[in-house]
Parts: C-alpha cells; structure tokens; sequence
C-alpha cells in the first residue's frame, strides 16, 4: 500500500469489470484489471478479417445513462471518448410466415404495429407497459444497484415481488395482458438477451421492456469494441492499469483474506481487496482451490442452474443491405417447443430461432466500401445438457443457419460471402472459462436471483467481491454495469 492509499485488483476486462474499476479508481483507490485475453472485452471482445469488424456481442446497449455515469464520476463526458447511435427500430421481429413486427418507442408506430396483429392488443399492452413501468421501479431503480448480502434483504424485497407477482413467469405476465400469440412472442424473447427462458423467468424481468422503451436502444460506432476501449482509456486516463494477455492462475489467501494473484506468466501482485469478472465456478474452483470455504461455495454453484450457450456465425458478405435493419429477430416454426429444447431437453433442434445483428446498416465503416458485416445467433443448450462435440456440429450448424438467413432475407448469400467463422459454447468454455460453456452464468430465475445469487461480497472472505453477469442482478450490459455500482460501494465502505 503506497502513502496508505488502497490497492484493488480486478480480474476480468468485461463490461463489469471495467466498470467496477472506473469507479474504484475515480475514488482514489489504486485498481489494477488482470485480463487473459489480448484485449479488453470479455463477451464483447472484436475480431478484425479481410477488412471487417465484427463484434462478439453484446450489440444492444440500453440505459446509456448507467454508462455515462462511470465518465460523469470524474466530471467527464463520455462522448469525447465513445459516440452511441439511436438505433430504429430496436427489432423487427421476423416470422417464417413473413409477418414483420417493427418494435420502436415510437408510441403511434408501436399501436399501429400491434394493431395489425391484433388491434384488440392494444389496450392490452397499454396495460402491460404499465406493469412493465412498475416492476422497472421495484426491481431496476430500486433494488438493480443494490448488494444482497443477507437473506433479511430479500425478505425486505419480498412484499414488491409478491405485488408483482414475481413468481409467474414473463411469458405468463405478457398472457395475461394480450392475446395475439405473435405479439406474446415479441413482448417476452427479452429474458433471452440475459439468459433467461421466457417461459420460465421471474416476471419482474418485464422491466427490460421498460427500460428499453424509456432508454431506448443504441449502439456505439465502430462497434461495442469501441465503447470498451472508450471504458479503457477512460480509466487509464484516471490512472489504472489494465495488463492483458496474462491470465490469473491463482488468487492467494492467507486465513480468510484474499492477500494477491498470482498469473500464468510468474507474475505476482498483492492487493488489499480483490473483485472477479472472471466466470464464478472458474474463480471459486480453479483459481480458490486452496480455499477451504471457495470449496465449499464451489460445491454448491454445481448445484445450481446455468444459463444456455449460444452459437454465432459471423460473416461478412458483398452488397449493401438498406432493407434488413441493425437487429432482427427470426424467429422459428416453434417458441414454447424450442426453448424446453433448449432449457429442459438439451436438444440441438433441426428448427431454430436467430437474432441477426447487421451493424453496418448504422456504420458502413465497419465493412469494407460495397459490403456488409453480419451475425446471426442462435441460443443452444449448454455442453453440460448438449455433450457432443462441437467440431462436429458446427460446420452442419454453421450452414443450416446460414441456408435459413439467406431463404428468408439473403437469397444468394453463400455466393456472397467474403468471410465467415463460427463461434460455438465450446470456445465460450476455452476462451472465457465459461462453466458449462455458459453464454449468461447463473440462469436468471426468481431462486437464482437477488439474494440467491452469488454476493456481491463473499460471505466467508470480506476482501473478496464478485462483479457481472454471476453475481446480483444478473447479465445484459445495464446488469453488469449495475453489479460494479452495487460492488463498489462494498468495496469503498469496507
């Protein structure tokens, strides 16, 4: 500890970890962030090919605000260092029957939308945003920033969660309210964006769509890629330090205190407190198996539910695309049969449903003049329910979703193509030390959630604190940037 100021290290550059390090550094403590990859990212790492760029995700930044605020900390402005674009509509959601829905928050487009699949859901979702407005209140502004450290906690957010029937699941909720089952479809694929299965996550979880509809949806030019460097030169220019492409071997202890790391390369660091971006079964299992206690949590997390994975092929093809938007939803012949596929079954289904990012419809940079840059995702069940090998899958998966992106949009796309690579849960497992291969961590449901999600502080080692998608309240960019909010105030009090 140099002239007595604090030393933090953070293990993982992803959203949270960055973010948790900005306010750490803005707050006068020495933070230094420990990343195994060659840059800065996590799940929103960039690979750049034959001249495009293409994202690993995420690619939807809602809540701008809850970003703008790690700059403002400082009283900086985060457009010196990132611009995000509007992006309109959010989604047109797709079905095999050719039905478009244009999702927006343009209220007279969004009536008008819904009108023509049922103009008697109109009414219906005036009602549903209203309880959307609500649990947003209850579930994202109140208790979205806050530490879960004991069960008394829950029990304090326990009469908000009963109001709002927090043990129906979104797909019931949205049900309740409108009958066209198109419309059901576009008002609860959100908890996929977060890991969640529709048809059975906390219906507190319609909260996204309020978010959405109030924050709207952007994107940062160049790429998500761009807002994480913006989060790097932010902190570096507060003074932290990011040291990548060495990633940690071990988190030393000495009794029941973290005391430093340890990374694969030899070199040591001590610090006073330490936080994990890194995958939660990774941290506790690998990097604490010297911990008595870190064992014993470690036991219990392989108890618990994850997230599914996710397949994506990115390709970058000749031609402009004016009339497929920034995010689309293709949605499969089934919703309810696919995702107990998926959740329940671990079957890799003949059918799928894809989201389709195309980012060069909002900046052309990211392609080479006269082409386009593209992904299409495909949410599959996690290697611990799917076991086969993904070398083998993914070139029969790879082309069947591509045949479906070019029968519904793209006719001649493999004639087209100028670069293509596949990214499957097997390298989320490799590259991220996902457990399971796990896209989101922990599953978000109601009793993996708040309190029952791992702390945002260990309950056995006081200096040792979690950030992102496995600790509260969960994945998705607004999630994660909101654990590093609950987390640095655990850090900075204690």
């Amino acid at each position: 500890m140099a002239g007595g100021q604090k030393h933090a290290v953070v293990i993982g550059a992803g959203f949270g970890g960055l973010a948790l390090a900005i306010r750490l550094q803005s707050a006068g403590v020495r933070t230094t962030v420990v990343e195994g990859r060659d840059k800065a990212g996590g799940r929103a790492y960039f690979w750049e090919k034959d001249g495009f760029t293409f994202d690993a995700g995420p690619t939807v930044v809602t809540d701008p605000n809850c970003l703008k605020e790690l700059w403002q900390l400082s009283g900086r402005d985060m457009a010196d260092d990132v611009t995000l674009e509007p992006v309109s509509p959010f989604y047109r959601l797709n079905w095999a029957d050719g039905t478009n829905f244009d999702y927006t928050n343009d209220d007279a487009v969004l009536k008008a939308e819904i009108a023509k699949l049922n103009p008697e859901d109109v009414a219906g979702y005036e009602r549903f945003l209203e309880y959307a407005g609500d649990v947003y209140r209850e579930g994202y502004e109140k208790l979205g920033h806050v530490a879960f450290l004991d069960f008394a906690s829950m029990v304090k957010a326990a009469p908000a969660l009963a109001k709002y029937q927090a043990w129906r699941s979104v797909y019931s909720m949205v049900s309740s309210f409108v009958k066209s089952e198109k419309l059901r479809e576009a008002l609860s694929f959100h908890t996929l964006l977060v890991g969640g299965n529709p048809m059975t996550t906390s219906a507190i979880y319609a909260l996204i769509h309020k978010l959405e509809r109030d924050g709207g949806v952007w994107f940062a030019r160049g790429g998500t890629n761009r807002l994480i460097a913006g989060m790097v030169t932010h902190f570096e220019r507060l003074g932290g330090t990011v040291r990548l492409n060495d990633p940690v071997s071990r988190i030393d202890t000495l009794g029941e205190r973290v005391t430093g790391i340890e990374t694969a390369s030899g070199w040591r660091s001590e610090c006073d407190m330490l936080a994990a971006n890194s995958d939660i079964m990774h941290t506790y299992r690998d990097l604490l198996a010297d911990s008595r206690s870190a064992q014993r949590v470690k036991a219990k997390l392989e108890r618990k539910k994850y997230s599914p994975s996710l397949f994506v092929v990115h390709f970058g093809v000749r031609g402009t695309w004016p009339g497929i938007p920034h995010h689309m939803i293709l949605f499969g012949p089934r919703y309810k049969g696919l995702l107990s596929d998926i959740y329940d079954h671990g079957v890799l289904s003949q059918d799928f449903s894809l989201y389709l990012h195309h980012p060069t419809i909002t900046d052309p940079a990211m392609a080479p003049e006269g082409c386009s840059t593209f992904y299409a995702l495909a949410p599959v069940p996690h290697m611990g329910k799917f076991p086969e090998s993904w070398d083998l899958v993914k070139p029969i998966l790879e082309k069947r979703i591509l045949d479906e992106v070019g029968r519904r949009l793209i006719p001649d796309i493999h004639d087209r193509i100028v670069t293509k690579f596949s990214y499957s849960p097997a390298d989320f497992a490799t590259d991220l030390n996902a457990h399971l291969g796990s896209a989101f961590s922990l599953e978000p449901t109601l009793t993996q959630s708040a309190w029952f999600r791992v702390h945002n502080r260990d309950d056995n080692i006081p200096n040792l604190y979690f950030v992102g998608a496995g600790t509260h309240p969960g994945a998705g960019i607004p999630g994660v940037v909101g654990s590093a909010k609950a987390t640095a105030r655990l850090m900075l009090e204690g």
